[in-house]
């Protein structure tokens, strides 16, 4: 399945159903009067969110939708049933905008809510309404009202516990395939990942989910390169992860050019509580690695754990910190990280 986080949809609500000019007659009844019902409401158009789905690849084929027209009334004072709703179903972290892209309409954050986008019109009276004394045979009912129409923009943010942010190949999408079932592409060259990916950990019986972006390089705020598009992905994680690959030759610099990316974007992202881990130790000697993970906890002010996603060495102590860290925030609290060891 193609991953798609927006699209942009035509709605239409229903228009209501037309009132009913009709009169009673039945034999010996010789004033039957006005006997018109009124016309139904029109559907509406609602947004759902719904379990099971992680793209907005549905709406990619089909843009439009449009709830149906109120059943127009009938005689005997039979009034019209209402229109069907049309019902958009998206994932949980769905956000609804106005056509403007600006004008925050809705957010879709939990399994079963539901908004309604465009109400339907109300139907039309039928001619029994418009009977008075002045008027006792009224020839005239009032057609449904309009529907509401409009273009909005589906914008999808993924929920997910934890975020992985960092350069390109800095081992992100092989942590993510090691730690997790998901299967991203794995390639030696930038840009690999073009879209997120979402995987669920488990340590000690605790499960997360785990969200990858495409990699941060700088000017990602402006557009540059793929990650402006998608850091919307991990606004909503509790915790970030911070890879910061052992092949860069200035760690202290890649760690720096993703924390500027991250600022320059805003909306919190900086705010979120922050694991780093020196990624790729494998590829490095000893004397490298000691030297580059001083470096990065120099410039990261917090003990970088040491990782090999390749060897698995170092696993384990850094779900433990993640679960614990994203507990913790569950909670409204700081959890305390475990000392990151390197394990073999």
């Amino acid at each position: 399945m193609k991953f798609l986080d927006q699209a942009k949809v035509y709605v239409r609500s229903g228009d209501g159903g037309a009132g009913c000019v009709s009169f009673r007659r039945e034999k010996f009844i010789e004033f039957g009067g006005p006997d018109g019902g009124d016309g139904g409401r029109g559907g509406d158009v609602v947004v759902m969110a719904v379990d099971g789905l992680n793209t907005l690849i549905d709406y990619r084929y089909q843009q439009h939708f449009k709830a149906e027209t109120g059943i127009h009334g009938m005689g005997r004072n039979r009034a019209g049933g209402r229109g069907k709703d049309a019902v958009l179903k998206v994932p949980v972290g769905t956000q609804v905008y106005a056509e403007d892209g600006e004008t925050l309409i809705c957010d879709m954050t939990e399994v079963g809510q539901s908004f309604v986008i465009a109400k339907g019109g109300n139907g039309g009276f039928g001619n029994q309404h418009f009977k008075s004394s002045t008027n006792q045979a009224p020839r005239r009912a009032n057609p449904g009202l309009e529907g509401e129409e409009m273009t909005i923009w589906l914008r999808l943010k993924l929920i997910a516990d934890a975020g992985l942010v960092g350069l390109p190949n800095a081992g992100k999408s092989t942590f993510l395939a090691t730690v997790t079932r998901a299967r991203p592409k794995i390639a030696d060259y930038p840009f690999t990942t073009l879209h997120p990916n979402l995987g669920v950990a488990t340590v000690d019986g605790r499960e997360f989910v785990i969200a990858d972006i495409p990699g941060l390089i700088e000017g990602a705020h402006e557009g540059t390169g793929l990650g402006d598009r998608f850091l919307g992905h991990v606004e909503r994680t509790r915790v970030l992860l911070h890879l910061v690959s052992a092949r860069e030759d200035d760690v202290g610099k890649a760690y720096k050019t993703v924390r500027k990316e991250l600022k320059l974007y805003g909306e919190g992202l900086t705010d979120k509580p922050e694991i780093v881990a020196l990624s790729q130790a494998d590829t490095v000697d000893d004397a490298a690695r000691e030297e580059k993970l001083a470096a990065l906890h120099k410039v990261a002010r917090r003990k970088p754990f040491l990782l090999s996603s390749a060897t698995r060495a170092g696993l384990e102590p850094l779900l433990r910190a993640l679960a614990a860290r994203i507990v913790g925030t569950r909670d409204g609290d700081e959890a305390e990280t475990p000392d990151p060891r390197w394990q073999t």
